[in-house]
């Protein structure tokens, strides 16, 4: 499935493949999503956009300026990625065909060869051609709105230019100091991508399948095959098969990097959700001298002291937590939290229950309180979709079941398409 349009020139290394005429997979769009306006997505996608306005088209239609020292960096740089010499015929005619555009992309695309600070943000901007920049501003626009939603727009940004570098500097490693220069915003969207990997496995994309001429239509599939299918065919295979070859069109190590540094930022942000000690109650650490807090723990909540057990409880480290309780009691701590507006201190506890006893007789359960969390006190619909879906896999009571569909359908009633049968 080749994600993202692109293009390539003799000295550019784009951050996109090639999409194969008449057998294609696009993606339309994605669901759920959150209700809230993805304000950095919108102004990256500006960004690029006025950046091929303005800079690209302008300067591609303009010959370089005669004696310009760049063209002969340029001459020099293209042979420096060729087999065989340049032939004078063959250096006049490059030339001719020169623009202001390849050497501004000369000058401020990351060329690894030649590493400059400036150019691993710049590069980013810069794009090959239309179908290069639509390709990825359909992909920033479909997966980037959810992301951006659940770090907060400083934190997004942040994610997306270091995931960006990420990608760039897993190229240098890969393919080594080419001088060819590396352009295009992929490398920065393949860390958006691996965000979403995490975070968003059960959400569902639409996709324009085009198998001409035996198949066209729009089909559903889980975000997690979609985006698992890009990484290895699109990107991984790819790689593997052009090992030693010369450098030039398309920069696979980019997306596998843009994309491993998503997805492991993600995981330790679920991580630390899981170790944090919740704030509910005015945590503090539990005395060092105390010996046994999983059985006191355990027996203030067979007592019926579910107030003294919740405050000793976000007193706890993560670790002191783990399989002190059953799933039951678990469940029970969590539920009263919940319902007495300890929300974060809920959260934790259901997410550490399905850390402990994640195939357990409690787990639709957990899922099913960590998921109307996230929905109605944290107003993360998305990430609450995730929790209630798994919640209906795991053969559920009835009344775990009814929640789960209640909030589903809470889900549904704030999208602004109407989402698919669950």
């Amino acid at each position: 499935m080749p994600p993202f349009g692109g293009c390539s020139s003799s000295l550019w290394t784009v951050r996109g493949p090639i999409a194969v005429p008449l057998q294609m997979i696009l993606p339309l769009g994605d669901e759920p999503n959150a209700s809230s306006v993805p304000v950095v997505t919108y102004a990256l996608i500006l960004v690029n956009c006025a950046a091929y306005l303005f800079v690209t088209i302008p300067l591609s239609f303009v010959g370089p300026e005669p004696g310009d020292p760049a063209v002969l960096d340029y001459l020099n740089a293209l042979q420096q990625a060729m087999s065989r010499p340049l032939s004078p015929r063959a250096a006049e005619s490059i030339v001719r065909g020169l623009s202001q555009y390849d050497l501004f992309v000369f000058q401020w695309g990351f060329r690894p060869a030649v590493p400059q600070t400036v150019n691993l943000l710049t590069a980013m901007f810069l794009h090959a051609g239309f179908f290069h920049l639509a390709g990825n501003m359909l992909f920033l626009w479909i997966y980037g709105d959810n992301v951006e939603h659940r770090l907060g727009p400083v934190r997004y940004l942040m994610a997306y230019l270091g995931t960006g570098v990420a990608a760039t500097l897993f190229h240098l490693l890969v393919a080594g100091p080419s001088p060819l220069p590396l352009l295009g915003a992929s490398g920065a969207i393949s860390g958006v991508l691996g965000f979403y990997f995490v975070w968003f496995p059960r959400n569902r994309v639409r996709l324009w399948v085009m198998l001409f001429p035996f198949f066209m239509n729009v089909v559903h599939a889980p975000a997690r095959w979609v985006l698992g299918f890009y990484i290895l065919v699109d990107n991984v295979l790819p790689l593997l098969a052009t090992v030693g070859a010369p450098g030039g069109g398309v920069a696979y190590g980019a997306h596998i990097g843009g994309f491993l540094g998503g997805v492991g930022v993600a995981w330790a942000a679920n991580r630390r959700a899981v170790l944090a000690r919740p704030t509910d109650f005015g945590a503090q650490p539990a005395p060092v001298a105390h010996h046994e807090p999983p059985g006191s723990l355990a027996a203030l909540i067979e007592n019926g002291d579910l107030e003294e057990a919740a405050r000793m409880y976000v007193g706890l480290s993560s670790r002191e937590t783990t399989r002190a309780l059953t799933e039951r009691q678990s469940l029970l701590l969590g539920n009263w939290m919940a319902a007495r507006g300890h929300t974060h201190a809920a959260l934790t506890v259901f997410q550490r229950h399905l850390r402990d006893y994640p195939i357990g007789d409690g787990a639709a359960d957990a899922h099913v309180g960590a998921g109307l969390l996230q929905l109605r006190a944290f107003g993360q619909p998305t990430a609450a979709y995730q929790h209630l879906v798994e919640a209906l896999e795991h053969k559920p009571s009835p009344r775990a079941e009814a929640l789960a569909r209640q909030g589903l359908a809470q889900i549904t009633a704030l999208q602004k398409f109407q989402l698919n049968s669950m």
